[in-house]
């Protein structure tokens, strides 16, 4: 029987280099989120690599993964860290920011 070789567990970072840091995966997924806004009945958002620096970025929203349809649909160039580049069609904010705590509800 061979055995699989496993990577080591604790994201990007080295051991004493601090705390780990966000996959390219997760920066497009909080730029897009964060462009967005967050949909009430987010079930996932998921990236796939296309070539070089460019993804298919669906929002899917639903209750579970029997209802859950894609919403939003993007064509991103992103650079090596995560950050957007820009997108087509263009992302635009389509739901408010949620209150913070503590700040009227105007500011």
């Amino acid at each position: 029987m061979t055995k699989v070789p496993t990577l080591p567990q604790g994201g990007d970072s080295q051991a004493g280099e601090g705390p780990p840091r966000p996959t390219k995966d997760a920066a497009i997924r909080a730029g897009v989120i964060g462009s967005l806004g967050r949909p009430e009945s987010l079930y996932q958002v998921t990236i796939r690599p296309l070539w070089d620096g460019h993804y298919r970025v669906n929002v899917w929203t639903g209750a579970d993964a029997t209802s859950a349809r894609v919403a939003y649909s993007y064509f991103v160039a992103a650079d090596d860290n995560g950050v957007i580049a820009s997108s087509i069609p263009k992302i635009t904010r389509q739901y408010p920011e949620p209150a913070r705590p503590g700040l009227p509800s105007s500011y």
